[in-house]
């Protein structure tokens, strides 16, 4: 795929995140940066408005459940066998 040169202008605070972003070595230059933002942001505007509101709706459930007692283990064993029985 061709790349084509833009110019493009931030605030001094977007300028230090972008270089803090190369500094952490997950990036090689400011170009990597703005590029991965980009594809971020066309992911999310795949997803459809029915996947939005399933996702809110699961995270308002969440919420609405309150507090449990049951350890980390417990709650991943749970929710494996629910993905097991659901798929077979």
């Amino acid at each position: 795929m061709g790349m084509i040169k833009k110019s493009i202008s931030v605030t001094e605070q977007q300028d230090s995140w972008i270089k803090a972003q190369i500094q952490t070595g997950h990036f090689g230059n400011e170009s990597e940066v703005i590029r991965e933002l980009i594809r971020e942001r066309q992911l999310r505007e795949t997803e459809t408005p029915a996947e939005i509101a399933a996702i809110r709706a699961a995270l308002i459930q969440g919420e609405k459940s309150g507090f449990t007692d049951r350890s980390v283990d417990e709650i991943w064993e749970e929710a494996r066998q629910r993905h097991t029985s659901q798929r077979g």
